[in-house]
């Protein structure tokens, strides 16, 4: 396994944030929440996200009700928001 990229920088995050303007941080990671048509396309989603999450080995925090789905990122084994959190954030928005 690769090794994990360190913790952005305030600097350096604010300007990978211009890239996914939709997301904010929230308790320390990156969150945003998808408001859907209903479950099955909320669902439907999560299946994307994960193949996704899976491709980059970073997996989200998430909850689902009904047809919103909240997602949070963070690198816990890093200790922040890096790189690949606002990769994940990114190929997360393309799949929508």
């Amino acid at each position: 396994m690769a090794p994990r990229p360190p913790v952005l920088s305030a600097q350096e995050l604010d300007s990978r944030l211009e890239r996914i303007p939709a997301w904010e941080v929230r308790d320390g990671g990156l969150w945003r929440r998808f408001v859907l048509t209903d479950f099955a396309e909320a669902f439907a989603f999560m299946t994307r996200v994960a193949a996704v999450a899976e491709e980059l080995d970073h997996h989200p925090d998430w909850s689902n009700s009904w047809n919103s789905v909240e997602i949070s990122i963070l690198s816990h084994d890093a200790g922040g928001i890096t790189d690949l959190c606002v990769e994940l954030a990114s190929r997360i928005d393309a799949v929508l």
